[in-house]
């Protein structure tokens, strides 16, 4: 990462989970192969969402838990772009600030994770009245949309002291990440990958957001290398479609982009938090218009009906 000559110096901020560093460091990585004569250092930020463990996401803060802290260093110039999971970014940009890049995605599903050493072919494997650990209502919806007996359980923590949960008997089940679980090689605990129809993806899952100050050129240069188009576009849809909801990053909305070709394929799901009521909606059209395919796709799942949901979520 550091090299001889090097004409400037990137500072990185990041919270400090493993996951986190792990998503600044690959950032880094990839800044020191497109631009080799830069320099990166790493600077640490803790959030709300990181110092409080114990109460729900929804309960203190919402939308942002996990970002504002890490935007105010990079607006401060403490540091010069903060790496974020895009699911947590709210789709209302900050002032000041520039999305200026979105490297390649990760696998995007969800993985249901046992105690170690058990095996499950499918949901319908679980115990009657299991109790699986996700503090998600868009997960929590999904699964009681398929499984209404089961018992949703929050739970906090990085994944390493889930997993240690998990093992411990407090849980039947929690659900994680595939690609954190990919990023911190432990895939091996994946049961079950959940996939649409069962399981759609959160907005944005998988995927990294980058951000620097809007007047700093040089950065977005910098980034713009490491955006891939692909990636770029799906998830440009998915928060316009979110955005478009008005829905935060923890509503029961989830959203599967695929790109055929120059098509950009959306499928989007809104349900009720007890997943009573599930709305969908699909549209294609052409890569390049993925915002107002995104657009157009909440609009359907407006008529549809899904807005009374959302506010009665709220």
């Amino acid at each position: 990462m550091t090299t001889n000559n090097a004409s400037r110096t990137l500072k990185i901020a990041t919270r400090s989970s493993p996951l986190a560093l792990w998503q600044a460091h690959y950032v880094a990585e990839q800044i020191g192969l497109t631009t080799p004569e830069v320099n990166v250092e790493i600077v640490h930020v803790s959030t709300l969402g990181d110092r409080d463990r114990s109460e729900p996401l929804a309960q203190f803060g919402g939308m942002g838990v996990f970002t504002r802290e890490v935007q105010k260093v990079v607006l401060d110039q403490q540091a010069d772009l903060a790496v974020h999971s895009l699911k947590d970014l709210p789709t209302e940009s900050v002032a000041g600030l520039s999305l200026a890049g979105v490297p390649p995605r990760a696998p995007r599903f969800d993985a249901l994770v046992l105690p170690e050493g058990a095996t499950i072919h499918s949901l319908d494997q679980l115990p009657q009245g299991a109790q699986i650990g996700t503090g998600s209502p868009r997960r929590q919806a999904q699964l009681l949309h398929v499984r209404p007996d089961l018992m949703l359980a929050e739970i906090r923590g990085n994944v390493e002291t889930r997993l240690k949960k998990l093992d411990a008997g407090e849980y039947d089940a929690i659900i994680l990440a595939v690609a954190g679980l990919t990023r911190l090689e432990t895939a091996a605990r994946i049961s079950l990958i959940l996939e649409p129809p069962v399981m759609f993806p959160a907005v944005g899952q998988a995927a990294l957001g980058i951000e620097c100050r809007a007047d700093d050129a040089e950065t977005i240069s910098i980034l713009q290398r490491l955006t891939d188009p692909h990636t770029l576009a799906e998830v440009t849809a998915e928060r316009a479609c979110l955005a478009t909801l008005r829905a935060g990053c923890h509503a029961p909305v989830g959203v599967m982009s695929r790109i055929d070709g120059d098509t950009l394929q959306l499928e989007g799901v809104v349900l009720s938090r007890d997943g009573r009521q599930r709305y969908l909606a699909e549209i294609n059209g052409p890569q390049a218009a993925a915002q107002s395919l995104g657009r157009q796709l909440a609009e359907q799942l407006i008529a549809a009906g899904a807005a009374a949901v959302l506010e009665s979520s709220d």
